[in-house]
Protein backbone atom coordinates (compact mmCIF):
# COMPACT_ATOMS: atom_id res chain seq x y z
CA UNK A 1 0.00 0.00 0.00
CA UNK A 2 1.43 3.36 -1.07
CA UNK A 3 0.09 7.04 0.08
CA UNK A 4 0.24 10.11 -1.03
CA UNK A 5 1.32 12.99 0.99
CA UNK A 6 -1.83 14.39 0.69
CA UNK A 7 -3.28 11.52 2.02
CA UNK A 8 -1.28 10.68 5.29
CA UNK A 9 -1.59 14.55 6.09
CA UNK A 10 -5.21 13.67 6.08
CA UNK A 11 -4.95 10.66 7.85
CA UNK A 12 -3.20 12.62 10.76
CA UNK A 13 -5.40 15.63 10.90
CA UNK A 14 -8.53 13.09 10.93
CA UNK A 15 -6.72 11.03 13.86
CA UNK A 16 -5.97 14.47 15.68
CA UNK A 17 -9.46 15.52 15.59
CA UNK A 18 -10.77 12.49 16.61
CA UNK A 19 -8.43 12.72 19.58
CA UNK A 20 -8.47 15.58 20.76
CA UNK A 21 -12.83 16.25 20.66
CA UNK A 22 -15.02 14.07 22.12
CA UNK A 23 -17.66 14.95 19.30
CA UNK A 24 -15.24 15.39 16.53
CA UNK A 25 -17.87 15.58 13.38
CA UNK A 26 -18.71 19.54 13.46
CA UNK A 27 -15.02 20.15 13.48
CA UNK A 28 -14.02 17.59 11.04
CA UNK A 29 -16.75 19.33 8.60
CA UNK A 30 -15.91 22.60 9.37
CA UNK A 31 -12.35 22.68 9.34
CA UNK A 32 -11.26 19.41 7.45
CA UNK A 33 -13.76 19.56 4.53
CA UNK A 34 -14.98 15.88 5.34
CA UNK A 35 -18.82 16.19 4.60
CA UNK A 36 -17.85 16.93 0.95
CA UNK A 37 -14.66 14.80 0.38
CA UNK A 38 -16.64 12.81 -2.05
CA UNK A 39 -18.21 16.02 -3.68
CA UNK A 40 -16.67 17.15 -7.09
CA UNK A 41 -15.05 20.57 -6.96
CA UNK A 42 -17.94 22.30 -9.30
CA UNK A 43 -20.19 21.81 -6.38
CA UNK A 44 -18.24 23.14 -3.27
CA UNK A 45 -16.61 19.54 -2.38
CA UNK A 46 -12.98 18.43 -2.50
CA UNK A 47 -13.56 15.75 -5.33
CA UNK A 48 -11.30 13.17 -3.51
CA UNK A 49 -11.65 9.64 -4.86
CA UNK A 50 -11.95 6.02 -3.07
CA UNK A 51 -9.20 5.94 -1.31
CA UNK A 52 -8.99 9.64 0.46
CA UNK A 53 -12.64 8.48 1.75
CA UNK A 54 -10.59 4.67 3.04
CA UNK A 55 -8.05 7.20 4.88
CA UNK A 56 -10.72 8.92 6.95
CA UNK A 57 -13.09 5.76 7.65
CA UNK A 58 -10.00 4.26 9.16
CA UNK A 59 -9.03 6.40 11.56
CA UNK A 60 -12.88 6.96 13.01
CA UNK A 61 -13.58 3.34 12.94
CA UNK A 62 -9.86 3.35 15.06
CA UNK A 63 -12.11 5.87 17.15
CA UNK A 64 -15.45 4.60 16.81
CA UNK A 65 -16.97 7.92 15.90
CA UNK A 66 -20.50 8.18 15.90
CA UNK A 67 -20.92 10.77 12.77
CA UNK A 68 -22.91 10.37 9.36
CA UNK A 69 -20.04 9.34 7.26
CA UNK A 70 -21.17 6.57 6.00
CA UNK A 71 -24.72 6.86 5.55
CA UNK A 72 -24.20 10.80 4.06
CA UNK A 73 -21.27 11.26 2.80
CA UNK A 74 -20.41 7.68 1.14
CA UNK A 75 -23.97 6.22 0.38
CA UNK A 76 -26.02 8.95 -0.53
CA UNK A 77 -23.57 11.45 -1.99
CA UNK A 78 -22.29 8.06 -4.45
CA UNK A 79 -26.20 7.46 -5.38
CA UNK A 80 -26.31 10.91 -6.54
CA UNK A 81 -23.20 10.76 -8.50
CA UNK A 82 -24.54 7.88 -9.99
CA UNK A 83 -27.86 9.13 -10.50
CA UNK A 84 -26.41 11.14 -13.78
CA UNK A 85 -28.63 13.52 -13.09
CA UNK A 86 -27.10 16.91 -13.16
CA UNK A 87 -29.87 19.17 -12.51
CA UNK A 88 -30.69 17.32 -9.06
CA UNK A 89 -26.34 17.01 -8.13
CA UNK A 90 -26.47 20.98 -8.59
CA UNK A 91 -29.38 21.02 -5.95
CA UNK A 92 -28.57 18.63 -3.55
CA UNK A 93 -24.52 18.23 -3.45
CA UNK A 94 -23.38 21.97 -2.35
CA UNK A 95 -25.35 21.02 0.66
CA UNK A 96 -24.31 18.13 1.26
CA UNK A 97 -20.69 19.44 0.94
CA UNK A 98 -21.65 22.23 3.34
CA UNK A 99 -22.54 20.03 6.17
CA UNK A 100 -26.18 18.56 5.90
CA UNK A 101 -26.75 15.32 6.24
CA UNK A 102 -28.63 12.89 3.77
CA UNK A 103 -29.73 9.18 4.32
CA UNK A 104 -30.30 6.26 1.19
CA UNK A 105 -33.15 4.08 1.98
CA UNK A 106 -32.62 1.11 0.54
CA UNK A 107 -33.03 -2.56 1.95
CA UNK A 108 -35.93 -4.84 3.38
CA UNK A 109 -35.74 -6.63 6.61
CA UNK A 110 -33.16 -9.11 5.73
CA UNK A 111 -30.67 -6.44 5.37
CA UNK A 112 -29.34 -8.27 1.97
CA UNK A 113 -28.58 -4.59 0.34
CA UNK A 114 -29.29 -6.67 -2.85
CA UNK A 115 -29.42 -4.51 -6.04
CA UNK A 116 -32.05 -6.53 -7.16
CA UNK A 117 -34.23 -6.73 -4.31
CA UNK A 118 -35.02 -3.53 -2.76
CA UNK A 119 -37.63 -2.22 0.02
CA UNK A 120 -40.16 0.18 -2.17
CA UNK A 121 -42.40 -0.15 -5.18
CA UNK A 122 -43.21 2.86 -7.45
CA UNK A 123 -46.84 3.56 -8.05
CA UNK A 124 -46.94 6.76 -10.44
CA UNK A 125 -45.77 9.87 -8.20
CA UNK A 126 -45.46 7.76 -4.86
CA UNK A 127 -43.68 5.37 -3.06
CA UNK A 128 -44.75 2.51 -0.79
CA UNK A 129 -42.89 0.12 1.36
CA UNK A 130 -40.85 -0.06 4.65
CA UNK A 131 -37.05 0.02 4.78
CA UNK A 132 -35.01 -0.88 7.42
CA UNK A 133 -31.29 -0.11 8.61
CA UNK A 134 -31.32 3.93 7.01
CA UNK A 135 -27.77 5.04 7.97
CA UNK A 136 -28.57 8.00 9.66
CA UNK A 137 -32.40 7.95 8.34
CA UNK A 138 -33.87 10.13 11.56
CA UNK A 139 -31.85 13.62 11.34
CA UNK A 140 -30.98 13.59 7.83
CA UNK A 141 -31.96 16.93 5.83
CA UNK A 142 -31.90 15.25 2.27
CA UNK A 143 -34.01 11.92 2.04
CA UNK A 144 -33.15 9.60 -0.36
CA UNK A 145 -34.87 5.53 -1.53
CA UNK A 146 -34.33 3.36 -4.00
CA UNK A 147 -38.04 1.74 -5.40
CA UNK A 148 -38.85 -1.05 -8.31
CA UNK A 149 -40.17 0.69 -10.95
CA UNK A 150 -41.90 -0.26 -14.70
CA UNK A 151 -38.82 0.44 -15.79
CA UNK A 152 -36.49 -1.17 -13.26
CA UNK A 153 -34.86 0.80 -10.46
CA UNK A 154 -35.30 4.01 -9.74
CA UNK A 155 -33.62 6.47 -7.27
CA UNK A 156 -35.94 9.25 -6.01
CA UNK A 157 -36.27 12.20 -3.25
CA UNK A 158 -38.82 12.06 -0.07
CA UNK A 159 -39.90 14.79 1.29
CA UNK A 160 -38.64 14.99 5.05
CA UNK A 161 -42.54 15.91 6.24
CA UNK A 162 -44.37 13.35 4.28
CA UNK A 163 -41.77 10.56 5.41
CA UNK A 164 -42.63 8.22 8.30
CA UNK A 165 -39.32 7.70 9.63
CA UNK A 166 -38.90 5.69 13.13
CA UNK A 167 -35.79 5.47 14.54
CA UNK A 168 -34.35 1.92 15.72
CA UNK A 169 -31.68 0.87 18.80
CA UNK A 170 -29.55 -2.12 17.41
CA UNK A 171 -26.64 -3.49 19.63
CA UNK A 172 -23.97 -0.67 18.17
CA UNK A 173 -25.34 2.93 19.76
CA UNK A 174 -22.14 4.64 18.01
CA UNK A 175 -24.33 3.30 15.21
CA UNK A 176 -27.56 5.53 13.97
CA UNK A 177 -30.22 3.56 12.31
CA UNK A 178 -33.55 3.99 11.46
CA UNK A 179 -36.78 2.77 9.08
CA UNK A 180 -38.71 4.36 6.57
CA UNK A 181 -42.34 3.41 6.04
CA UNK A 182 -43.84 4.71 3.21
CA UNK A 183 -47.64 4.82 2.33
CA UNK A 184 -48.58 6.38 -1.09
CA UNK A 185 -45.56 8.75 0.10
CA UNK A 186 -44.84 11.83 -2.77
CA UNK A 187 -41.39 11.09 -4.38
CA UNK A 188 -39.32 13.14 -7.10
CA UNK A 189 -37.78 10.94 -9.35
CA UNK A 190 -34.06 11.74 -9.70
CA UNK A 191 -32.11 10.30 -12.92
CA UNK A 192 -33.68 8.01 -16.09
CA UNK A 193 -33.44 4.37 -16.70
CA UNK A 194 -32.37 1.58 -14.25
CA UNK A 195 -30.47 2.64 -11.73
CA UNK A 196 -29.04 -0.93 -10.93
CA UNK A 197 -25.87 -0.74 -12.26
CA UNK A 198 -25.08 2.13 -10.51
CA UNK A 199 -26.51 1.23 -7.03
CA UNK A 200 -24.56 -2.16 -7.65
CA UNK A 201 -21.00 0.80 -7.37
CA UNK A 202 -22.81 2.45 -4.72
CA UNK A 203 -22.59 -0.82 -2.54
CA UNK A 204 -18.90 -1.83 -3.87
CA UNK A 205 -18.12 1.86 -2.41
CA UNK A 206 -19.61 1.90 0.44
CA UNK A 207 -18.44 -1.66 1.35
CA UNK A 208 -14.57 -0.78 0.08
CA UNK A 209 -15.16 1.93 2.75
CA UNK A 210 -16.54 0.33 5.63
CA UNK A 211 -13.94 -2.54 5.35
CA UNK A 212 -11.32 0.18 6.03
CA UNK A 213 -13.45 1.68 8.91
CA UNK A 214 -13.37 -2.11 10.10
CA UNK A 215 -9.65 -2.79 9.48
CA UNK A 216 -9.10 0.77 11.95
CA UNK A 217 -11.28 -0.69 14.96
CA UNK A 218 -9.40 -4.01 14.66
CA UNK A 219 -5.95 -2.13 14.63
CA UNK A 220 -7.30 0.18 17.57
CA UNK A 221 -8.97 -2.97 20.02
CA UNK A 222 -5.78 -4.92 19.24
CA UNK A 223 -3.34 -1.59 20.32
CA UNK A 224 -5.51 -1.79 23.72
CA UNK A 225 -5.85 -5.05 24.03
CA UNK A 226 -1.70 -5.34 23.88
CA UNK A 227 -1.28 -2.06 26.33
CA UNK A 228 -3.30 -3.96 28.75
CA UNK A 229 -1.65 -7.61 28.88
CA UNK A 230 1.63 -5.24 29.63
CA UNK A 231 -0.42 -4.14 32.84
CA UNK A 232 -2.34 -6.96 33.91
CA UNK A 233 -0.28 -9.55 36.18
CA UNK A 234 -0.77 -13.04 36.98
CA UNK A 235 1.34 -14.78 38.84
CA UNK A 236 3.72 -12.01 39.85
CA UNK A 237 4.22 -10.81 36.20
CA UNK A 238 2.12 -8.89 33.08
CA UNK A 239 0.38 -12.27 31.36
CA UNK A 240 2.07 -10.11 27.69
CA UNK A 241 5.19 -11.92 29.00
CA UNK A 242 3.38 -15.72 28.67
CA UNK A 243 4.50 -17.14 25.02
CA UNK A 244 0.69 -18.75 24.52
CA UNK A 245 -1.03 -14.74 24.63
CA UNK A 246 2.58 -13.81 22.74
CA UNK A 247 1.50 -16.20 19.73
CA UNK A 248 -2.07 -15.52 20.27
CA UNK A 249 -1.08 -11.69 19.51
CA UNK A 250 0.78 -11.73 16.92
CA UNK A 251 -1.65 -13.85 14.85
CA UNK A 252 -4.14 -11.17 15.62
CA UNK A 253 -1.08 -8.50 14.38
CA UNK A 254 -1.45 -10.47 10.93
CA UNK A 255 -4.86 -10.44 10.79
CA UNK A 256 -4.93 -6.68 11.25
CA UNK A 257 -2.15 -6.32 8.31
CA UNK A 258 -3.89 -7.96 6.25
CA UNK A 259 -7.39 -6.54 6.39
CA UNK A 260 -5.78 -3.56 5.75
CA UNK A 261 -3.82 -4.68 2.91
CA UNK A 262 -7.75 -5.96 1.69
CA UNK A 263 -9.79 -3.04 1.90
CA UNK A 264 -7.01 -0.43 0.90
CA UNK A 265 -6.18 -3.32 -2.22
CA UNK A 266 -9.87 -1.46 -3.50
CA UNK A 267 -8.90 1.47 -4.26
CA UNK A 268 -5.56 0.18 -6.41
CA UNK A 269 -5.51 1.31 -9.79
CA UNK A 270 -6.64 -0.74 -12.33
CA UNK A 271 -8.17 -3.44 -10.54
CA UNK A 272 -11.51 -5.30 -10.29
CA UNK A 273 -13.39 -3.18 -8.01
CA UNK A 274 -16.86 -4.93 -7.67
CA UNK A 275 -14.73 -8.81 -6.59
CA UNK A 276 -11.99 -6.88 -4.48
CA UNK A 277 -15.00 -5.01 -2.80
CA UNK A 278 -16.44 -7.86 -1.74
CA UNK A 279 -12.86 -9.89 -0.43
CA UNK A 280 -12.51 -6.67 1.31
CA UNK A 281 -16.11 -6.78 2.87
CA UNK A 282 -15.94 -10.44 3.95
CA UNK A 283 -12.33 -10.95 5.09
CA UNK A 284 -12.42 -7.26 7.20
CA UNK A 285 -15.67 -8.31 8.85
CA UNK A 286 -14.02 -11.46 10.08
CA UNK A 287 -11.03 -9.83 10.82
CA UNK A 288 -12.74 -7.46 12.99
CA UNK A 289 -15.33 -10.06 14.60
CA UNK A 290 -12.39 -11.98 15.40
CA UNK A 291 -9.96 -9.36 16.82
CA UNK A 292 -12.83 -8.21 19.25
CA UNK A 293 -13.73 -11.22 20.39
CA UNK A 294 -10.45 -11.80 21.47
CA UNK A 295 -10.06 -8.67 22.81
CA UNK A 296 -13.17 -9.47 25.18
CA UNK A 297 -11.26 -12.99 26.32
CA UNK A 298 -8.17 -11.43 26.88
CA UNK A 299 -9.58 -8.43 28.93
CA UNK A 300 -11.10 -11.05 31.01
CA UNK A 301 -14.27 -9.48 33.28
CA UNK A 302 -13.55 -6.04 32.86
CA UNK A 303 -14.16 -6.88 28.78
CA UNK A 304 -17.87 -7.25 29.63
CA UNK A 305 -18.65 -3.96 31.75
CA UNK A 306 -20.11 -1.13 30.63
CA UNK A 307 -17.23 1.43 32.17
CA UNK A 308 -15.01 -0.26 29.18
CA UNK A 309 -14.82 0.53 26.05
CA UNK A 310 -14.26 -3.34 25.07
CA UNK A 311 -17.90 -4.06 24.91
CA UNK A 312 -18.17 -1.13 21.89
CA UNK A 313 -15.70 -2.68 19.49
CA UNK A 314 -17.28 -6.18 20.09
CA UNK A 315 -20.79 -4.20 19.18
CA UNK A 316 -19.11 -2.59 16.34
CA UNK A 317 -17.81 -6.11 15.06
CA UNK A 318 -20.85 -7.28 14.88
CA UNK A 319 -22.84 -4.54 13.53
CA UNK A 320 -20.42 -3.79 10.53
CA UNK A 321 -20.49 -7.83 9.95
CA UNK A 322 -24.48 -7.44 9.14
CA UNK A 323 -24.19 -3.78 7.43
CA UNK A 324 -23.88 -3.94 3.62
CA UNK A 325 -24.74 -7.96 3.68
CA UNK A 326 -23.15 -10.45 5.51
CA UNK A 327 -19.93 -12.20 4.72
CA UNK A 328 -21.57 -15.28 2.99
CA UNK A 329 -23.61 -12.80 0.39
CA UNK A 330 -20.44 -11.63 -0.48
CA UNK A 331 -18.71 -14.63 -0.67
CA UNK A 332 -21.15 -15.81 -3.48
CA UNK A 333 -20.07 -12.76 -5.50
CA UNK A 334 -16.31 -13.87 -5.38
CA UNK A 335 -16.75 -17.61 -6.00
CA UNK A 336 -18.53 -19.18 -8.98
CA UNK A 337 -21.52 -21.35 -7.81
CA UNK A 338 -20.87 -24.81 -8.08
CA UNK A 339 -23.73 -26.77 -9.85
Amino acid sequence: MTFTDEQEALRETVRAVTERHAAPWKVLCDQVGVAGLAVPEAHGGLGAGLRELQVVAEELGRALVSAPFLGSVVLATQALLESGDHAAAARLLPRLAEGSVAALAWTPKNGAWDPDEVAFCANGPTLDGHAHYVLNGAGADVLLAVAETDQGIGLFELDPQHARIVPSTGMDETRDLAEFELVQTPATRIGTGDFRAGLRRVRDVACAVLAAEQAGAAARALDITVAYSKQREQFGRPIGGFQALKHRMADLHVLVETARSAAYAVSEPNVDVSRLAAVAKTYCSEAFSTVAAEMIQLHGGIAITWEHEAHRYFKRAHGTTHLFGQPHHHLSRITPTVM
